[in-house]
C-alpha cells in the first residue's frame, strides 16, 4: 500500500481493514491471549500512519517514526478463534511531538465492543534517537484529521486509569 495522506479528512473514526484471528494467538483459556490485542491494536494503528504519511517508507526517506510512550487496554469482551474483528480509531489530540489515540476493536459482524486501547505516540528522529517536531506537511495532516475527529463524540473509556473501585 503506498504512503498517501487521504484527500479530505472524514468525521468518523478511521477503520482498519477487517482483520482474523490466528490460531497461536489462542491462550489455554480458549479466547485471544492479551499480548494480541495489543498487536491487533498496533497493526491498525500501522495503517493509520500510512494515511498520515508516517509509515515505513517516512522512516526510510525522512527518518522519522513514532513510538508508543503510554498504553492503557481495557478487555470487556472475549474474542476467540474465528471472530472477524475491526479497529476504529480516533485521533483525539496532537501537538508539534504527540499523537493521543483511542481505538475500539468490535467484532467485525455483530458490532459488539470487545477491546478499547489509549495510547500516547511520540514523534522520533530515529537518527538522533530523540523526540522532535513532525515536520510542517505532516503536522498539517494531522491537525485535519485531530479537527475532523474533534467533531465526533468522544468514545467511552478516554482517560480511565487503572486503580480499585473506591470503598463505600
Amino acid at each position: 500500500m503506498p504512503e498517501t495522506a487521504a484527500s479530505a479528512p472524514q468525521a468518523e473514526p478511521f477503520r482498519a481493514a477487517i482483520m482474523q484471528i490466528e490460531p497461536q494467538w489462542i491462550d489455554y483459556n480458549g479466547h485471544l491471549n492479551m499480548a494480541y490485542y495489543n498487536v491487533m491494536f498496533d497493526r491498525a494503528i500501522d495503517q493509520l500512519w500510512l494515511e498520515l504519511g508516517i509509515g515505513p517508507a517516512y522512516m526510510k526517506e525522512r527518518g522519522g517514526s513514532t513510538f508508543t510512550a503510554e498504553c492503557h487496554v481495557r478487555y470487556l469482551r472475549e474474542i476467540h478463534l474465528g471472530d472477524p474483528v475491526q479497529i476504529f480509531v480516533w485521533l483525539l489530540d496532537a501537538d508539534d511531538k504527540r499523537l493521543h489515540t483511542f481505538e475500539e476493536m468490535r467484532h467485525a459482524g455483530e458490532g459488539w465492543l470487545s477491546a478499547t486501547s489509549e495510547n500516547m505516540s511520540l514523534h522520533m528522529d530515529m537518527k538522533a534517537r530523540r523526540v522532535a517536531p513532525f515536520p510542517p506537511d505532516i503536522q498539517a495532516r494531522i491537525a485535519a484529521v485531530t479537527k475532523a475527529h474533534s467533531t465526533l463524540p468522544r468514545p467511552v473509556g478516554i482517560g480511565r486509569s487503572v486503580a480499585m473501585p473506591a470503598k463505600r
